[in-house]
């Protein structure tokens, strides 16, 4: 093993990256809503000592209702869902996407502590702050007149929000619970405070009702890519999920990213920087590409449509033999999702390409590989030396067997080059980051106190 250790956790889109996914051959339609499906692609996961499993949510069907969807939607509440897959594994952590928009964070911080108490420290919050018109009108908002926020209030308010989840984190001391039977005291006086918070989205007092988790902070992910969502995740985050087309894309995402953390007084280091890697995979070169174009084709121009919605653009201004419209490439501002929607104009103005061949190189806006075993294994062994990233969020065409031909043929390389674990070492989803517990408040006091005289 490497002095680094490469991470790699797997997410998980209903059927697979592919937009055609769920019409292959060996996938039933109606699995994004069945346990069963979830809870093989868990297992499949832990076989391969992966990080994580990552489940992406989105409180909409991101269309009018009146149309008809191209594929399985994001169906299923990721923490009910990852409560049931904390009780059939044992080691793979559990990432769940919760936006900052739709929440209150008292709910949210009991409900991931909880969750992470079930699963015996193994949870994860991937922090999103959500532009979904559609997710906007299903909370209320549609009739009224309040617009939906812009990008800068949607930050401020996840700021806001992840401080107040940590304090009623850190409301309970680790050794709150007391629980002398002799006396009828259960809890230690003065371990269990408020956290009287008053800022310009919340009001919160707390403290919240259980004690300090197994990690004693849940991981956060963050899955931003624009410039405040790197400010956000520099900030805040263990981990950020990235959307990085290329290896010279990667090295500039982790420099800024890396500035950016010691700038908020953390060390560089601190934040594991996990792409996204879409790939298809067959035994050799050819049989990928061929998996590639059958996909391909079943998707037909659902793929053009896609990529339409993926930069924010009507399809109609997308043509297939020549480049992406001009004001793309001279990078007009998106109220969207600016960071993933650049990584795409990004490949094309430097590449030159047309509209067709972009479709070729990306599924989404993440790096796509298609080839062998070996092959895929060289694009993150490459990525992981570098230095630029800490591993990566698999994103395989299709679930479970894309998934599981990963396991089978593509770990067994990584682990003979010493690049990844052959079996768990430790049993925390921080254990498996690399990532000390979060202590208390009364330890980082007394840790900050020590480090003061030192200084003096």
């Amino acid at each position: 093993m490497t002095e680094r250790e490469l991470h790699l956790g797997v997410n998980v889109l209903s059927a697979g990256m592919h937009p055609a996914a769920w019409q292959h051959p060996d996938v039933d339609p109606n699995w994004f809503a069945d346990p069963a499906y979830w809870i093989e692609v868990a297992q499949i996961a832990e076989r391969g000592t992966l990080d994580a499993l990552f489940m992406a949510d989105s409180p909409s069907l991101f269309q009018p209702p009146d149309e008809p969807l191209s594929g399985p939607p994001l169906a299923l509440d990721p923490i009910v869902l990852l409560s049931s897959l904390a009780s059939v594994t044992t080691h793979l952590g559990l990432i769940a996407t919760v936006s900052t928009t739709f929440e209150e964070p008292y709910n949210l911080a009991r409900r991931i502590a909880t969750l992470d108490h079930v699963s015996r420290g193994r949870i994860a919050w991937n922090v999103v702050t959500s532009y979904d018109p559609y997710a906007w009108n299903n909370f209320g908002h549609g009739d009224g007149p309040q617009p939906q926020p812009d990008r800068r209030e949607r930050y401020r308010r996840a700021a806001e929000f992840i401080d107040v989840v940590r304090a009623l984190w850190d409301s309970w001391d680790d050794d709150a619970v007391l629980g002398d039977k002799t006396t009828g005291a259960f809890s230690r006086p003065g371990a269990i405070r408020t956290i009287d918070h008053r800022g310009e989205f919340f009001s919160v007092d707390g403290p919240l009702t259980l004690p300090r988790s197994p990690q004693g902070h849940p991981v956060l992910f963050q899955a931003g890519g624009s410039g405040a969502g790197l400010d956000l995740a520099a900030k805040y985050a263990d981990a950020v999920f990235a959307a990085l087309a290329s290896l010279p894309d990667a090295q500039r995402y982790a420099d800024e990213l890396r500035s950016r953390t010691v700038a908020h007084g953390r060390p560089s280091d601190a934040v594991r920087i996990m792409p996204g890697l879409a790939f298809v995979l067959g035994s050799t070169e050819e049989e990928a590409r061929r998996r590639y174009r059958e996909l391909n084709e079943l998707a037909g121009e659902r793929r053009l449509a896609d990529l339409a919605q993926q930069l924010s653009v009507d399809v109609s201004e997308l043509e297939l033999d020549k480049p992406l419209p001009q004001y793309l490439l001279d990078g007009a501002e998106s109220a969207r999702a600016q960071g993933a929607r650049d990584i795409v104009v990004n490949l094309a103005r430097r590449e030159n390409l047309t509209v067709r061949q972009l479709l070729d190189r990306v599924i989404t806006w993440h790096r796509l590989v298609v080839g062998s075993p070996e092959q895929i294994a060289d694009t993150i062994e490459e990525w992981f030396v570098s230095g630029a990233v800490d591993g990566f969020n698999l994103m395989p065409d299709v679930f479970p067997s894309g998934l599981e031909l990963f396991v089978d043929h593509v770990v067994p390389i990584l682990r003979d080059r010493g690049l990844f674990r052959r079996e768990y070492r430790t049993a925390t989803l921080r254990g498996h980051l690399g990532l000390e517990r979060v202590p208390d408040r009364s330890a980082r006091r007394a840790r900050n106190a020590v480090s003061a005289a030192a200084v003096g």
